[in-house]
C-alpha cells in the first residue's frame, strides 16, 4: 500500500507544499501567500495539493511543517510577538558580575527584558547544591513578578544541564511558581533548551519563553487547518538540526525550531542540487530568498550542511545548540523599500528592509494594486520578471524612476554579495544555488560566485526539505562509571537512543547512531560522566499516527489559551547601558587610546580583541574568556576605567598584586564568577598590609588574563594592569608558573582562597611548592571546584626579571589579526596571520573524529583526533593545503600538550609541537575551542605558536613546564622558530608629544 508525506513551509511571505511519494519522488508543488492565520494558507495549500494530485487523504501519513514565524519575530524585533520575560537564575552568590540579558542585542532586550533576580539555588559540578532553593523568594519573586505583569519565566539554576529529570532545582521552583500564579505563566527551565554553558543556555531560554503564547497560537493553527480537511496525518515541525519534532514538543520548546527554515532551505536544495553537487564534487553556497529574509548557507562536498562553530549567533543572541552554519538579513520579495533624501540640494539614498509587507505581498505590493513599494516591484519595474506572471508591471513601472531602479537593484546585490562574501571562507568564486519564491529579485550574478544556478521546484525548496527531514531519538543522562568501561555503558544507551528514534516514527532499518558524546564530571571520583547519545532515521510511512484532537474536541484545551498580540502593560524596563561591539570595516587603521602619561585607557573594542587573543594563549585551558570579557565591558559601559601600562614603567619598589582563579576549566562557562577575586584580594592585603600599585595575571590564557582587569578597575582597587603575566600561557598546576620555575620567594605562598559564599583561607606556607597545588587543590574542590587566589604582592623588580612581559599586547594583536581576516572574508588566512604575529606554524586543518576523556587525579586527560577534509569528505576550511591522508592526536591534560601526527598504518608518527609551545584548536570562524567545548563533527585547524624563552631554553623552564612534566617521553625541541617579544601596544600607539 502506498503511502504520502507532505511538507510545508510556512513563510512570513509565501506558503509552500510538495507532496512525495514513499519513494521521495516529487509529485506535485504549491505556492499560496501566508495569511495572517497560517491556517488559512496551509489548507489552501493542502486543498491545492490534494485535488491536483487526486491523492486519497487516508493514504497521507505525515505532515512536516517548516516554519520561519518564531527566528522573523527575533530578526525584525516583533515587541508584538515577542513577550517579555523574567528571568529567575539559581546561583547566588555567584553570577553577580554577569547578570541575565546583558549580551542580548540593546533593541531586542529593551523589548524582551521584564525583571530577572539572581536568587538562591544552583549545583556544583559534583551536584552538591550551592544552596538550596528558598520557597519564600521565590514567593517574593511570585509577587514581583505578577505586579509587573510577566507571564513568560524563564528557570536557569547553574549546572541544571547536568540534572537528571525529574530531580532539578529548575522543575522543583516551578512547581512552587504554578502553585503562586496557576497554570497561566509559561515556564521555561533551561535544562530543556541546551547543554552546559550558562549564558548562552539562559539566553536560548529567554528567546524561548518570549514567544511560547506566539508558538502555541500558529502550531494550533497548523492543527485546526489540518483536522478541517480530514486528515488524520501526523503533524511534526521540523527542528534546527534537520530533524522532526512532534507539534506537542514543538510547542514547548520552539527555538529548537528557529532555525529550521534556513535547514529546510538548505537540505532542499542539497535534495534538488544532488545532480549537480555529484557531478562537480564540490561544496556551494545557498541562499533562500523568502519574502521577508535572505537564508544563506553552505553544502559540503558530501551534500550535508556545512555545521556552525562552537556558538551560534541567532538575531546577535549567543546561543550555543548545535545548528547549522547559516546567516540570515532581513532581505526578501516583500521587503519595504524606502527613498531618503542624502541631504539638501540633491541625492538620496535607498533602505531596503529589514522591514517587509510579509503576506500582504499580495494586497500591498504596487504590482499588484497596492500602495507599498517592494523590492518585487522594483525588479518587475526593472522588466527583470517578463516572463512572470507576478502582478501588473506596468503599475510598478509607473512609481519608480530608472534611477531609483538602478540604485534599488544595485542595494539589493551589495546585501546579497556581503551577504556571500560573510558565508565565503576564501576569495574564490563558488557555487551559488537561488532557492525560494524571493530569489527573483537576485541577480544573475553576483561577485565572489563562479555559477548561480536556480534547480527545478527552487521556489518551494523549504517545503521540499520538511518533507525529507529524519527522526531523531536522544538519550542524554548522567552515569557512574566506576567499575566499568564507557564501552559497555555506552551499548544500552545506544540501543535506547535508537527505540526512541523508532517510537518517534523512524523506519529501524534506517535509523543509526551518529553521535556518542562523553562529558566527564571533573574532580568528581567516582567517574560521573555525562553521555549523550543521538541516532537519526528516515521517517516511516508505515508510523501511525498519534492521537491529535479535532477542533471539535477543543485543541485550545490542548494549547491552554488564545494568543493576543502583546501590548506593553506598563512602561518598559528601565535598562543599563550596554551597546552593540562595532568593528571598524578597516581593522588595521584602529587607533587603541594611549595617554600622554603612558597609560592604555581599555575600549570596549580592545576588550573584545584581548578576550579572543587569550583564548589563543589558552591553549585550551584557563577557562572561557567570554565571560569575563562580558563583566568587564559591563564596567567600561557603566563608566569605569580599565588601564594598562608597561611594565618597565613602574618602579622596581612598587608591590604588584596577583590574582588568577583555579579549578576545572568547566566551571567557569557555567558558574560564573561574583566576588571571589575581591574578597581573596581584601584578604591577602590584610594578611601582608601591602597596598597593591598595580595588578598582574598569573597566567594571560583564557579567562585568566580578563580577571585581574575587573580588580584593577576603578570600581574597585583603581590601579593598573601590568601588560605581562607569569605563565605566557596556560597552565595546569600553579606551581607551573615563571616564578614557581625559577623558586622565586614568595611567589607561591602565603596566598589566599575564596569562593562567593564566604569560605576563603590563608595558605601561609608550605614544605614544597608542589604541595601549593596539593592543599590548595583539596580546598578548591570542598569550594566547588573553582576559587579565586590572591598571592603575595611582588616588587616590580621581581616581576621584571621573571614575568613574560608584552602578553596583553600579543593578546590583542592576535584578536585583532581575527577581526581583520573576519572582515576580509578571508578565513583561509587566519593561521598565516597568526603566525606572523608570533612564530609559529599550522599543523593541520581538518574534522574531528573523535575526542576521548578521563579524570585521572583530578585533571582531564585525553586526545582529540582530527582527520583531514580529504580522508572525511569535507572542505578545508582554515588551511591553504590539504593533507593527503593520515590524521592528527593532540593530547591534553586541561590544556593541549602534544600534537603527533599519525601516517596512514602508523601506530605513532612524528611529534609536530609540544609543550611548551602553544598548541591551539581553532573553529571555522577562527574562535579558539578549549578542551571542554572540542566535539565530534567540529572543523578545526590546529596551530602551534613558539613561546617565551624563559620556558624553552632553560633547565628550569623545561623540568616546570615542558614535556617530562606532564610524564612525556620526548625531549622538547623548537620546531616553531625564535620566539618574537610582542611590540608593546603603548609603545606603537603612545602619542608622540608624551613625556619619555
Amino acid at each position: 500500500m502506498s503511502h504520502y508525506c507532505i511538507g510545508i513551509d510556512v513563510g512570513g511571505t509565501n506558503t509552500d507544499a510538495v507532496l512525495l511519494n514513499s519513494s521521495r519522488a516529487i509529485l506535485s508543488t504549491v505556492k499560496t501567500p501566508t495569511t495572517k492565520e497560517p491556517s488559512d494558507a496551509i489548507q489552501t495549500c493542502l486543498k491545492k495539493i490534494l485535488r491536483g494530485s487526486f491523492v486519497d487523504v487516508k493514504k497521507v501519513r505525515a505532515l512536516m511543517i517548516g516554519t520561519t514565524h518564531f527566528i522573523n519575530a527575533v530578526l525584525q524585533n516583533d515587541a508584538s510577538k515577542l513577550a517579555r520575560v523574567a528571568v529567575l537564575r539559581l546561583a547566588y552568590p555567584y553570577t553577580t558580575f554577569c547578570p541575565p540579558f546583558v549580551d542580548i542585542p540593546a533593541k531586542l532586550r529593551s523589548i524582551i527584558q521584564g525583571h530577572y533576580a539572581i536568587i538562591k539555588g544552583g549545583k556544583q559540578i559534583s551536584g552538591e547544591e550551592i544552596s538550596k532553593p528558598s520557597r519564600d523568594e521565590i514567593r517574593n519573586q511570585c509577587v514581583i513578578m505578577k505586579e509587573k505583569g510577566l507571564h513568560a519565566i524563564v528557570i536557569v539554576g547553574v549546572f541544571s544541564s547536568l540534572e537528571k529529570e525529574g530531580e532539578s532545582q529548575e522543575e522543583l521552583v516551578a512547581s512552587w511558581i504554578r502553585e503562586e500564579l496557576g497554570d497561566g505563566v509559561d515556564i521555561t527551565c533551561s535544562r530543556s533548551i541546551g547543554p552546559t554553558g550558562l549564558l548562552e543556555r539562559e539566553n536560548a531560554s529567554i528567546l524561548n519563553a518570549s514567544m511560547l503564547r506566539y508558538a502555541r497560537h500558529i502550531i494550533r493553527s497548523f492543527v485546526e487547518a489540518i483536522r478541517r480537511l480530514g486528515l488524520e496525518s501526523q503533524l511534526y515541525l521540523t527542528k534546527n538540526d534537520g530533524t522532526l519534532a512532534t507539534a506537542k514538543e514543538a510547542a514547548q520548546v520552539p527555538i529548537k525550531t528557529f532555525s529550521s527554515g534556513a535547514t529546510n532551505s538548505m537540505r532542499g536544495a542539497s535534495f534538488l542540487s544532488r545532480d549537480f553537487l555529484e557531478t562537480e564534487k564540490c561544496g556551494a553556497l545557498v541562499i533562500d530568498v523568502g519574502g521577508t529574509s535572505s537564508d544563506c548557507g553552505a553544502l559540503l562536498p558530501n551534500g550535508s550542511l556545512r555545521q556552525a562553530a562552537a556558538f551560534v549567533e541567532v538575531g546577535g543572541v549567543r546561543t550555543n545548540f548545535p545548528m547549522p552554519d547559516v546567516s540570515s538579513i532581513g532581505l526578501g520579495g516583500g521587503s519595504i523599500i524606502k527613498f531618503k533624501t542624502k541631504h539638501a540640494g540633491g541625492g538620496f539614498a535607498v533602505e531596503v528592509g529589514p522591514s517587509s509587507v510579509g503576506y500582504r505581498l499580495a494586497s500591498e505590493a504596487v504590482v499588484f494594486g497596492g500602495n507599498t513599494l517592494t523590492a518585487t516591484d522594483i525588479v518587475a519595474a526593472s522588466g527583470s520578471l517578463e516572463d512572470t506572471k507576478i502582478g501588473d508591471h506596468q503599475l510598478a513601472e509607473e512609481r519608480v524612476s530608472p534611477e531609483e531602479i538602478s540604485l534599488t537593484k544595485e542595494e539589493i546585490k551589495v546585501k546579497l554579495e556581503r551577504l556571500v562574501a560573510k558565508m565565503k571562507t576564501s576569495p574564490e568564486p563558488v557555487p551559488l544555488i537561488l532557492v525560494g519564491g524571493g530569489s527573483i529579485i537576485a541577480p544573475e550574478k553576483l561577485k565572489g560566485c563562479k555559477d548561480v544556478i536556480r534547480p527545478p521546484h527552487y521556489s518551494c525548496a523549504n517545503a521540499v526539505g520538511a518533507a525529507v527531514a529524519l527522526v531523531s531519538g536522544v538519550v542524554d543522562t548522567i552515569e557512574v562509571l566506576e567499575g566499568k568501561t564507557l564501552e559497555e555503558t555506552v551499548i544500552p544507551l545506544k540501543a535506547e537512543a535508537i527505540q526512541r528514534a523508532v517510537l518517534a516514527g523512524a523506519k529501524e532499518e534506517t535509523v543509526e547512531i551518529v553521535e556518542v558524546e562523553s562529558i566527564p564530571v571533573q574532580y568528581v571520583t567516582n567517574k560521573t560522566t555525562r553521555i549523550i547519545v543521538r541516532a537519526t532515521g528516515e521517517l516511516s510511512a508505515e508510523k501511525e499516527p498519534e492521537y491529535m484532537p479535532s477542533p471539535a474536541q477543543g485543541i485550545k484545551d490542548l494549547w491552554l489559551d488564545d494568543f493576543k498580540q502583546y501590548e506593553p502593560e506598563m512602561p518598559l524596563p528601565e535598562l543599563l547601558p550596554f551597546h552593540d561591539l562595532l568593528i571598524p570595516d578597516h581593522v588595521m587603521e584602529y587607533k587603541p587610546c594611549i595617554t600622554e602619561e603612558g597609560e592604555w585607557q581599555l575600549s570596549e573594542l580592545d576588550l573584545f580583541w584581548i578576550q579572543e587573543g587569550c583564548g589563543i594563549l589558552g591553549t585550551g585551558g584557563g577557562g572561557t574568556p567570554y565571560s569575563p570579557y562580558l563583566m568587564a565591558r559591563h564596567l567600561i559601559v557603566e563608566g569605569h576605567n580599565i588601564r594598562v601600562v608597561e611594565l618597565s614603567s613602574l618602579e622596581d619598589s612598587a608591590m604588584i598584586a596577583r590574582t588568577a582563579f583555579m579549578g576545572s576549566p568547566s566551571i567557569s562557562s557555567e558558574r560564573l564568577a561574583g566576588e571571589e577575586a575581591i574578597k581573596a584580594n581584601i584578604l591577602m592585603t590584610n594578611f601582608t598590609d601591602v597596598q597593591p600599585a598595580a595588578v598582574i595575571s598569573e597566567e594571560i590564557g583564557g579567562g585568566n588574563g580578563i580577571e585581574p582587569m575587573i580588580l584593577a578597575s576603578s570600581k574597585y582597587l583603581d590601579v593598573p594592569v601590568v601588560d605581562a603575566d607569569n605563565m605566557a600561557r596556560a597552565y595546569p598546576n600553579m606551581w607551573q608558573s615563571l616564578l614557581g620555575a625559577y623558586d622565586v620567594f614568595g611567589a607561591l605562598t602565603p596566598c589566599a582562597i575564596s569562593d562567593a559564599c564566604g569560605n576563603s583561607a590563608i595558605l601561609a606556607s608550605t614544605s614544597t611548592k608542589w604541595n601549593v597545588e596539593n592543599i590548595l587543590r583539596t580546598i578548591c574542590t570542598e569550594l566547588g571546584s573553582s576559587a579565586a587566589t590572591s598571592h603575595q604582592p611582588l616588587a616590580a623588580s621581581v616581576c621584571k626579571q621573571f614575568s613574560a612581559c608584552g602578553t596583553l599586547s600579543q593578546a590583542w594583536r592576535l584578536g585583532r589579526a581575527l577581526s581583520d581576516c573576519r572582515k576580509r572574508n578571508d578565513l583561509k588566512s587566519i593561521p598565516r596571520a597568526l603566525t606572523e604575529l608570533q612564530s609559529g606554524n599550522l599543523l593541520f586543518s581538518g574534522k574531528i573524529m573523535n575526542v576521548e576523556r578521563e579524570v585521572r587525579e583530578g585533571f582531564t586527560w585525553g586526545f582529540v583526533k582530527i582527520v583531514s577534509f580529504k580522508e572525511s569528505t569535507e572542505e578545508d576550511v582554515l588551511s591553504e593545503d590539504i593533507q593527503d591522508d593520515g590524521s592528527l592526536m593532540v593530547e591534553f591534560q586541561n590544556e593541549y600538550l602534544c600534537a603527533t601526527l599519525l601516517g596512514v598504518g602508523s601506530e605513532m608518527g612524528k611529534v609536530q609541537a609540544i609543550v611548551p609551545d602553544l598548541i591551539c584548536l581553532l573553529d571555522s570562524t577562527g574562535i579558539a575551542l578549549g578542551t571542554p567545548e572540542v566535539r565530534y563533527g567540529l572543523r578545526v585547524s590546529v596551530i602551534a605558536l613558539a613561546n617565551d624563552p624563559k620556558w624553552t631554553t632553560t633547565e628550569e623552564g623545561l623540568r616546570c613546564g615542558g614535556p617530562k612534566a606532564f610524564g612525556f617521553e620526548h625531549d622538547y625541541v623548537n620546531m616553531l622558530g625564535e620566539y618574537k617579544q610582542p611590540r608593546s601596544v603603548i609603545e606603537e600607539y603612545m602619542p608622540k608629544n608624551a613625556l619619555a
